[in-house]
This record gives C-alpha cells, sequence and structure tokens, in this order.
C-alpha cells in the first residue's frame, strides 16, 4: 500500500470505529411491564385504573402517556397528600423508569386514570392499552380485570409471565 492508501486506509477505518460506537450507543434500552391489573368498575362508573410494574434493563426512560380503545382519554396520575386528604392529581412531564429500580404503578401511587370509560371494566376480563414512552416508543400491554378491591395482581390465574411484555 502506497502513503496516500494507507491514510486514506486509516481514515476509513477511523470513521467506521467511530459510526459503529455510535450505533452501539443507540442500541434501545429494553422496557419491561410486569403484573398489569386493573379493578372492575360500577356499571356508571366513567373512571378506572390500571397498575404494573415498569423495568428498564439501561439507562433511564419516561413514560409519557397512555391510550385505550375502553377510554375516551388515559392519563398519568398519582396521589398527593393535601391538607390530611389524599387528592389524585395528573402528573406533569411524565414518569422517570430507571435501571435497577422498579417503577411501581399501584393502587395509592402512581397509576394510569382511565378516564371516560366506554363500558364498565368486568371482572376476569381485559383490555389493551399502549404505553408511549420518551425513547422506546409505544408498548402495548394486556391490562386483566380483577375484582373491585385488588390491591395486587392476582397469582396463577395464567396472567404471571405472558403479562409480562419486553421491549
Amino acid at each position: 500500500m502506497g502513503i496516500l492508501t494507507m491514510r486514506t486506509f486509516a481514515r476509513n477505518l477511523v470513521v467506521s470505529a467511530a459510526a459503529a460506537l455510535l450505533f452501539v450507543g443507540a442500541a434501545q434500552a429494553e422496557i419491561s411491564v410486569s403484573n398489569p391489573f386493573s379493578r372492575a368498575s360500577a356499571p356508571q362508573a366513567k373512571a378506572g385504573a390500571a397498575f404494573m410494574t415498569l423495568s428498564i434493563d439501561a439507562g433511564a426512560d419516561k413514560l409519557l402517556g397512555a391510550s385505550s380503545p375502553v377510554a375516551e382519554t388515559v392519563e398519568l396520575h398519582t396521589h398527593l397528600m393535601e391538607g390530611g386528604i389524599a387528592r389524585m392529581r395528573p402528573v406533569e412531564g411524565g414518569i422517570a423508569v430507571t435501571a435497577g429500580t422498579p417503577t411501581e404503578l399501584k393502587p395509592g401511587g402512581l397509576h394510569i386514570m382511565l378516564m371516560g370509560l366506554k363500558a364498565p371494566l368486568k371482572q376476569g376480563e381485559s383490555f389493551p392499552l399502549t404505553l408511549k414512552f420518551e425513547k422506546a416508543g409505544e408498548v402495548p400491554v394486556t391490562v386483566p380485570v380483577q375484582g373491585p378491591g385488588a390491591m395486587a395482581p392476582m397469582k396463577g390465574h395464567g396472567h404471571d409471565g405472558h403479562a409480562g411484555h419486553h421491549h
């Protein structure tokens, strides 16, 4: 190889290596959704909620919102204490999901609020919910509906395992 060819080869090698590093750095972290559930709603109820645990295998992401065909609108909510009274409030700016620390959406805390239910949520049924993340994009989840007072997903009813979605 001549001097000019070696320089061209070396420059192309450096450019290729830099491009490979950029590509590796841009790889999507994987979002995991585990133990999704909702509670059955009263026939006249116009709102419901969905709960689950969100995890990410590396880095961080942010849940920005969600949508579902069972509700007119879907919002991210939390409970805040105001004057000794727990009040539900929309979450501004999304819900952070960080590697090593699962984010729990649970009764009495962070949750997904289903507003304007199109039909009651019935125990034993399930519904689709699409989570919208800042980096991971849309993540589909199937949410099983449990009894009205459920505080956690039921165990051993076929929802463990396949309810966890990875993207």
